[in-house]
């Protein structure tokens, strides 16, 4: 069996005891958060101007999906229903399959999680690198203390700043929501273009919060680098500044692959205040809508996504890292 093959039997093992863990974990946790979900969900119809009675006979036809008997015979429910893919039927969503709420809010998270993560992870080791070679200079300061103020603030402080200026003080563009409800959803310019408008400021907010620890990290990677021998002896040798530099830079940043991939894995989880700030409704926001209505089932799937999400890019990041660097190959082989 090669070394790629091994790694990854041994990781398809570990995950799968991992989901099981977080799975039972998640269950028992969520089922013990204070308050009761039916009287949560009565007062959430009282709200929206319901009649008391008639709020509570909604909210008992809508928890008869809700798991019946004991915590033990949900719990062994759950669990028969996960092996078959079956994550429950969600409660603030009535009627409609856990799996299928979470596919739909997903795609609201993905891509501009996405986009911004890269984004950020593209111009945070280009920065860095020239932070790290010219660290004595004016041009390295700026850029290591750039990255530092950044990284110091937190993500729902930036989405607040952004939103102030671009949508307030200079309002050019939208903070609320996915799209203007003036257009009709689908494949034309008006809507895609709407939609792209109100992507701008969730992915800016998303490149900001993850650039500083790119260039910082990227910096210190490459200082460690420059003090390789072999970076030493090409210098010696007297090879052409760019070809020692893409050897600095090749070889700095494959520690990063590895939290880039760990960053994408965690992208599922969207980011809770951003989403909720620009009232973006992606499965941050779910989350936060889940735990407020008790809905058990789609806390439970909502955990067990971003559970999976993170098991899988561990694995893509490790194989990833076997291919591009021999010495780990070469280092399991001897072994």
């Amino acid at each position: 069996m090669t070394v790629i093959a091994r790694r990854l039997a041994g990781h398809l093992a570990r995950g799968l005891v991992m989901i099981f863990v977080v799975a039972t974990v998640s269950f028992f946790i969520v089922r013990n958060i204070p308050g009761d979900p039916m009287a949560a969900q009565v007062e959430k119809f009282v709200q929206q101007g319901m009649d008391p009675a008639a709020a509570a006979q909604a909210t008992a036809v809508m928890y008869g999906f809700m798991p019946k008997g004991t915590l033990w015979e949900q719990y062994t429910d759950y669990m028969t229903g996960l092996l078959h893919f079956d994550l429950g039927i969600s409660v603030i969503n009535p009627g409609t399959p856990v799996t299928d709420v979470l596919m739909d809010k997903a795609k609201w998270t993905v891509l501009p999680v996405l986009i911004g993560t890269l984004l950020s992870f593209l111009v945070g080791i280009v920065m860095g690198v020239y932070a790290a070679i010219k660290r004595t200079g004016k041009l390295g300061d700026l850029l290591a203390i750039s990255g530092s103020l950044i990284h110091g603030v937190p993500q729902y402080v930036l989405a607040l700043l952004l939103g102030a200026v671009f949508a307030t003080l200079i309002p050019i563009l939208p903070a609320d929501g996915v799209a203007d409800i003036l257009f009709e959803p689908g494949f034309n310019a008006e809507y895609i273009g709407s939609l792209v408008e109100h992507a701008v400021l969730p992915v800016v907010t998303y490149a900001l919060s993850a650039y500083g620890g790119w260039i910082l990290a990227m910096k210190s990677s490459v200082v460690t680098v420059l003090g390789d021998d072999f970076i030493l002896a090409a210098e010696l040798r007297g090879m052409k500044r760019s070809i020692v530099f893409r050897y600095i830079a090749r070889n700095a940043i494959l520690p990063l692959f590895t939290i880039l991939a760990l960053s994408l894995g965690t992208l599922l989880g969207g980011a809770v205040f951003i989403e909720r700030i620009f009232n973006y409704p992606g499965l941050g926001l779910l989350l936060i809508d889940s735990i407020n209505g008790r809905d058990y089932a789609l806390m439970g799937g909502a955990f067990l996504l971003i559970t999976v999400s993170v098991i899988i890019a561990n694995i893509v990041a490790d194989l990833f890292y076997t291919v591009i660097d021999p010495r780990v190959r070469s280092g399991e082989e001897a072994a």
